[in-house]
C-alpha cells in the first residue's frame, strides 16, 4: 500500500495545528492518524458489510501478528498489504509507552460500525464509542508529546471525546446515509450533544498547562479550530439550515483568527493554575466497561 500523508490530505484541522509541531513529532502524529484513518476507511468502504468485515479482519490479523512478532524477537513483520502502516503504528507504540489495550480499545471501536445498522442507545453508549475511536488518540497523541502526569491524560482523552462528539454533531446526515444513528437526528440533539462536547472542551484546557511547552501551542490551536466547528453548527439554528449546510468545516480565514485568538489562550493558561479533572462523573461511566485507570 502505498503511503500517503493522510493527515495533510483528510484532517486540514489537525494538519494546520501540526504546523507547530516539531517535524519528528508531526511525523509521528501523522503516522498515528493514517493508522486511524486506514480503519476508518475500511469500515466506510462502499461494499458490502461480509466484505468489509473480511477486510478489516485482515489488517487486525495483520496488526496482532505483527505486534505479537516485534514483541518476541523485536523484529516487525515482513512488509505485506497494510504492513509499512501496521509497523510504524507499532513502532510507534513502542518508543513511546502506548500500551497495546489502547490500541485493541480503537480498533473495538472502529470495528463496532461494521454492521448493518449502527444504533447508541444511551449517553453512556456514546461516551464508550467516543472514548474507543477518539479518547484513545488523543491518549496516544499525549503519549507522543511526552506527556505522563495523569491530569494531563485524562484532559488528552477528554479533548479527543469532544472532537468525536463534535464530529458525531456535524455528520447527522451522513451518519443516517450509512444507517448509522450515533444520536438522534433532530436539532434539539445536535445541540445537546456539542453541549456535551463543550463541557469535555473545558476540562481539556487547564491539563494542557503541564504538556511540555514546545507542543503546548499546537495542542491549543487544534483545540479551538476543531470547537470552532460545533460554534458554526449551533449558528444554524434549525434542522432545516443544518441540512442545507452540506459539510461544515472552518475555512483557512476562520484557521487563521483562531489561532490568533489561541495566543490569548497560550496567556491565559500561562496565569492558570491545573485544575482538578473535571469529567469525574464521565470518565466514571466510560470505567463501568473500560478501566481507564489501566489505560492511564
Amino acid at each position: 500500500m502505498t503511503e500517503k500523508n493522510y493527515l495533510a490530505l483528510f484532517a486540514k484541522s489537525f494538519n494546520w495545528a501540526g504546523f507547530f509541531l516539531p517535524k519528528n513529532i508531526y511525523n509521528d502524529c501523522s503516522k498515528l492518524y493514517t493508522f486511524c484513518r486506514v480503519l476508518d476507511d475500511l469500515v466506510d468502504e462502499k461494499i458490502e458489510l461480509e466484505l468489509r468485515i473480511k477486510r478489516f479482519s485482515k489488517i487486525k490479523d495483520v496488526f496482532e501478528k505483527s505486534y505479537k512478532q516485534a514483541n518476541d524477537d523485536g523484529i516487525l513483520a515482513d512488509e505485506n498489504e497494510y504492513g509499512s502502516i501496521v509497523n510504524n503504528m507499532i513502532t510507534i507504540a513502542d518508543n513511546n509507552n502506548i500500551k497495546k489495550i489502547i490500541l485493541d480499545d480503537l480498533i473495538e471501536g472502529v470495528s463496532s460500525d461494521l454492521k448493518s445498522k449502527v444504533y447508541l442507545r444511551s449517553v453512556k453508549d456514546l461516551l464508550i464509542y467516543s472514548y474507543r475511536v477518539a479518547g484513545t488518540v488523543g491518549l496516544m497523541m499525549a503519549k507522543i508529546l511526552n506527556v505522563n502526569d495523569t491530569r494531563s491524560l485524562k484532559g488528552a482523552i477528554d479533548l479527543g471525546i469532544a472532537m468525536q462528539l463534535t464530529n458525531i454533531a456535524r455528520d447527522v446526515i451522513e451518519d443516517k446515509k450509512m444507517n448509522r444513528q450515533y444520536i438522534k437526528s433532530d436539532f434539539e440533539n445536535i445541540e445537546a450533544t456539542l453541549k456535551l462536547a463543550d463541557m469535555f472542551y473545558e476540562s481539556s484546557f487547564s491539563s494542557i498547562k503541564n504538556i511540555p511547552i514546545k507542543y503546548r501551542f499546537a495542542i491549543i490551536v487544534a483545540r479551538r479550530v476543531y470547537r470552532q466547528i460545533g460554534r458554526k453548527i449551533r449558528k444554524k439554528g434549525d434542522m432545516s439550515n443544518y441540512e442545507k449546510s452540506g459539510k461544515i468545516y472552518v475555512n483557512n480565514f476562520g484557521k487563521i483568527f483562531q489561532t490568533f485568538l489561541s495566543l490569548f489562550d497560550l496567556l491565559i493558561l500561562f496565569l492558570k493554575n491545573t485544575e482538578p479533572h473535571q469529567r469525574v462523573r464521565e470518565h466514571e461511566i466510560i470505567s463501568e466497561d473500560i478501566n481507564l485507570d489501566e489505560r492511564l
